[in-house]
């Protein structure tokens, strides 16, 4: 869909993903749009494409958040966490004799943790990543406007955050299935809003961008592992219908952004650094097509466009 016409300064909305760790890649992309002036005038996150919204609309640089997740991944608090766990468990180099023991009696304990409780992590565990990474404001009060997506699982309906506690808005948008214990609020019990919206373009959209960014960080569709096991199939059917949910969306961006994610297991956090620099890679290659969609201000203006016209093809300004 193509951006909207009008002689009026065009708003640009930034659509986050969820994902998983996979949403690190988020961050790779705000460094670049950060860095190139490229003015953001709402962002809407489901997930993981909340939580890293959330907390650069709250003031918190790319670079900062980097640091930050840096930082996690190497306390001991990470190190020890159900988290960590799940990613050793699904990991697919080899592990230590330590490790692989480790890793069997949490599986078993985790799969105990499935038939007695609503989820596998301790909710107190997601609370605290949320108030490590997001400022204890209002909704009103980010830099920058911003919305999160969760599902009522009462109604089954689409949530919209537009106001109230920042934080309590991501706890509810980041609270997978199975995984994060559903969050309580008055009637309604909320969870992760990848159920019913994977990629909330519609959302940017419908508050106010002329030009929607789309940044998708799901899991490639194409593979060719086998579906010998009725969890195999299972998992399957989900992704196909995930990516479904997620074309579906991104019928309304004008400019979508997917960083090379690969299969990656959404547990695997350590591969932070690496997701971010695909996340950078990514918006580096869309850049023209951003600009193309938005008419040049004098933000962008920059000695390359000003040599442009007279550069050698072979010896480019920069």
């Amino acid at each position: 869909m193509g951006p909207k016409t009008g002689h009026k300064r065009r708003k640009i909305g930034l659509a986050l993903g969820g994902g998983g760790a996979r949403g690190l890649a988020h961050i790779g992309v705000l460094k670049v749009l950060d860095r190139e002036n490229i003015p953001i005038h709402m962002i809407a996150g489901t997930s993981i494409g909340a939580l890293i919204g959330a907390a650069f609309s709250g003031g918190t640089s790319p670079e900062e958040l980097q640091e930050k997740v840096e930082a996690y991944l190497h306390s001991p608090k990470f190190q020890s966490s159900a988290i960590k766990a799940i990613e050793d468990a699904n990991a697919k180099g080899e592990l230590t004799l330590g490790r692989r023991v480790q890793s069997f009696f949490r599986n078993r304990y985790f799969l105990v943790q499935a038939m007695l409780k609503p989820g596998l992590f301790p909710s107190r565990e997601l609370q605290e990543i949320i108030e490590y990474f997001v400022p204890d404001i209002q909704i009103e009060e980010t830099k920058i406007p911003f919305r999160a997506l969760a599902t009522d699982l009462v109604r089954g309906t689409q949530i919209l955050f537009s106001s109230g506690s920042l934080r309590q808005a991501v706890i509810a948008s980041c609270a997978v299935p199975g995984a994060i214990a559903p969050v309580k609020v008055e009637d309604r019990l909320l969870s992760d809003g990848g159920i019913i919206c994977l990629i909330p373009c519609t959302v940017v959209r419908k508050e106010g961008a002329d030009v929607v960014i789309a940044v998708s960080v799901d899991r490639d569709i194409c593979t060719k592992s086998e579906f010998a096991t009725a969890v195999r199939i299972y998992q399957r059917v989900s992704d196909i219908m995930c990516a479904r949910l997620k074309d579906h969306e991104l019928a309304e961006a004008d400019v979508v952004i997917a960083p090379m994610v690969g299969d990656l297991h959404w547990s695997e956090f350590s591969q932070a650094l690496t997701l971010i620099d695909e996340g950078e890679k990514a918006a580096f290659e869309k850049l023209d097509l951003i600009r193309s969609a938005v008419p040049r201000s004098k933000h962008w203006f920059n000695l390359k466009d000003l040599f442009k016209s007279h550069a050698k093809p072979s010896h480019p300004v920069t």
